[in-house]
């Protein structure tokens, strides 16, 4: 269960500029970002799962969060991808206001077990000041430091 979330969310599939409004949008650059550094996850699939538990219930958790996620069969870890948008996207969040900022995972089989523990993890982020460091922040880097101090 030691899995960080910077082991899970690369600087290369963090987007600090969303350009999307929509939710679809979210799910589609944010499934490009994550199959530009985890080329074997086949990003079809991803899409696919991702509004499977979507349609069950809103992953917009409130606090202008969201945490999309989905298992991915082919994989065997989780790995992620972080948006940020300045405007604002339009998720029918569980608050039902604007989401900022989303995390997305993609849960291989392997991680089944450990989702939980990230999924903890992202929450009780969502609720710390470190929210807020990774809305402000300037480049990925600063948000994989962010990441890298919580435990």
């Amino acid at each position: 269960m030691g899995i960080s979330l910077s082991e899970i969310f690369d600087s290369r599939s963090i987007r600090l500029n969303l350009e999307s409004k929509t939710k679809e949008a979210v799910f589609d650059e944010l499934t490009e970002a994550i199959t530009a550094v985890h080329p074997e996850c086949d990003r079809s699939s991803m899409i696919a799962s991702l509004w499977e538990r979507e349609n069950k219930l809103s992953t917009g958790i409130a606090s202008g969060v969201a945490i999309p996620h989905s298992f991915c069969n082919g994989m065997t870890d989780i790995v992620g991808a972080i948006g940020v948008s300045q405007s604002g996207i339009d998720y029918n969040a569980l608050d039902n206001k604007p989401v900022y900022v989303v995390f997305m995972l993609i849960i291989g089989g392997q991680a089944h077990e450990s989702h939980l523990h990230i999924l903890n993890q992202l929450f009780a982020l969502a609720q710390s000041e470190g929210l807020a460091s990774i809305k402000k922040a300037k480049n990925a880097q600063t948000v994989t430091d962010i990441l890298s101090g919580l435990r």
